[in-house]
């Protein structure tokens, strides 16, 4: 049975190889007989619009030595006139064209130039003065980068502005008193920070910052691009919009570290645009000046919606590495300007590149104001006056409902004090201290800090009468603390 099985087999394959070659050399005789038109020698009407041209100086066919152009007839030409050129050979030409011209405009827009024209020295006037006494030595300004269009499509290198821009940013040390409330006991802390030069007075140089940066301090030093230290003072300070100046006398300064350091140049942040290059400078962890890049990540962003002792959705957003110690640095475009304040980051392990300043052009009023105020020096504690009262801040939910005014509200006022001789109530709200507005009682505690026992200071409050408040502006003799 196994034989006659395998005969049988191998018959059927014969055949049926037989049978599939046999088809297999119909349809394809078909096939051809159907292209080549069959008996009438006709083409078919696809093959009739076909244009198959070949140039008059292409390479010359070995078998006739003469250029063919076949039509759509079949017919042979020998025309000396210069031949249409292929179809596809023109949409070649065109791309290879139009890949050149974009390689050409691309090259172009990659140029950029520096014009790395450092800054001239201040020169010293001659002065017919006593030879003991110092000569007066101004601070240059900082000299911007001519940069190109193009320049803002690229960044590669920002060696020039950062040798502009440098002189004019500073590290800032804070030295405050902490707590332990484990320990029960306080010590003192550093905190580190950042600062822009942007003034010099007659006998004072101004540096913005971040409130936050200077706040409760103890000591404030300034540190300048030399690694010259000298010791500085908060000249004004805006807490809603965390910005302070902080002063440095001339007079704590050598001419060598005055001749290093430049004003900075305030650029326009109103006109910034999302995607532009961004430079930050800044005392990065507290070991001293350094420089990270990016763009301008989002504007007006609402960083502290939840906090209603910030001003807030103004800020700008960049992925320019902001790291602690940044904060009151520079944040710059690519000609050396000053664009924004560096403030903030978001720190968490989810979230990377976002980091925050405040626009230049919503803190220049701000500084404006604040580089009017006279610059105090703390007094020793010793010898600080003392107001004598109790108070705490009146909440946006009281001067909505209440419609109390905004200030610190007196709760208590303590026997025999300044506050009680000069006639201040309980339940007064004090708005304004020698001028300066008063809108939180830690505002108004770091106010005395810098004022000294028996200095007679000028209080404005609001007093209710009758059902509504009434301004009154009481004189204060302030006393030292018992």
């Amino acid at each position: 049975m196994g034989k006659k099985n395998s005969a049988f087999k191998n018959i059927m394959v014969i055949l049926g190889c037989t049978a599939f070659a046999g088809v297999y050399v119909l349809g394809g005789g078909y096939v051809v007989s159907a292209f080549m038109g069959g008996e009438n020698g006709a083409r078919p009407a696809w093959l009739e619009r076909v244009e198959i041209c070949v140039e008059e100086n292409a390479p010359q066919s070995s078998a006739s030595g003469t250029s063919v152009t076949h039509n759509g007839n079949n017919d042979r030409s020998d025309s000396g006139d210069t031949l249409q050129k292929p179809r596809f050979e023109e949409d070649e030409e065109e791309t290879q064209t139009e890949t050149e011209t974009e390689e050409s405009e691309y090259e172009s827009e990659t140029e950029t130039e520096l014009d790395d024209d450092p800054s001239e020295e201040p020169e010293d006037d001659e002065s017919t003065e006593e030879e003991e006494e110092r000569e007066s030595v101004a601070v240059s300004h900082v000299q911007t980068i001519e940069q190109e269009d193009q320049a803002l499509a690229v960044m590669a290198d920002v060696s020039a502005v950062v040798k502009t821009a440098m002189p004019c940013v500073v590290s800032i040390t804070n030295e405050y008193t902490a707590y332990d409330y484990w320990y029960d006991e306080e010590y003192d802390e550093l905190v580190n920070g950042s600062g822009i030069v942007v003034a010099q007075g007659d006998d004072e140089l101004l540096i913005v910052t971040n409130y936050h940066v200077v706040e409760n301090n103890n000591n404030l030093y300034v540190q300048f691009i030399d690694d010259e230290e000298a010791v500085a003072y908060v000249k004004g300070v805006s807490m809603e919009n965390d910005l302070a100046i902080v002063s440095v006398f001339l007079e704590d300064m050598s001419d060598d570290t005055l001749e290093s350091i430049a004003i900075a140049a305030l650029g326009d942040s109103d006109s910034l645009q999302v995607g532009e290059p961004a430079i930050a400078i800044g005392n990065s962890l507290g070991y001293g000046q350094s420089v990270t890049t990016g763009v301008i990540s989002a504007l007006n962003r609402n960083v502290f919606a939840d906090d209603p002792d910030m001003i807030s959705g103004y800020l700008i957003q960049t992925d320019a590495a902001i790291n602690p110690g940044n904060s009151g640095g520079a944040l710059l475009n690519v000609k050396g300007e000053v664009i924004g304040i560096n403030s903030s980051k978001i720190a968490d392990y989810v979230i990377e590149g976002m980091g925050y300043a405040i626009p230049i052009s919503t803190a220049k009023p701000i500084i404006e104001d604040l580089m009017q105020k006279e610059t105090r020096k703390k007094v020793p504690e010793e010898e600080r006056a003392f107001l004598g009262i109790a108070g705490t801040d009146v909440s946006e939910e009281a001067t909505v409902q209440y419609e109390m005014p905004e200030g610190v509200y007196v709760k208590n006022v303590l026997e025999n004090t300044a506050a009680d001789e000069a006639g201040i109530l309980k339940g007064d709200i004090i708005m304004y201290i020698d001028g300066e507005k008063i809108t939180h009682m830690q505002e108004l505690q770091g106010m005395l800090e810098y004022y000294a026992a028996g200095t007679e200071i000028e209080v404005v409050l609001m007093r209710q009468s009758n059902g509504e408040y009434k301004e009154r502006t009481i004189d204060v003799m302030l006393g030292y603390k018992e």
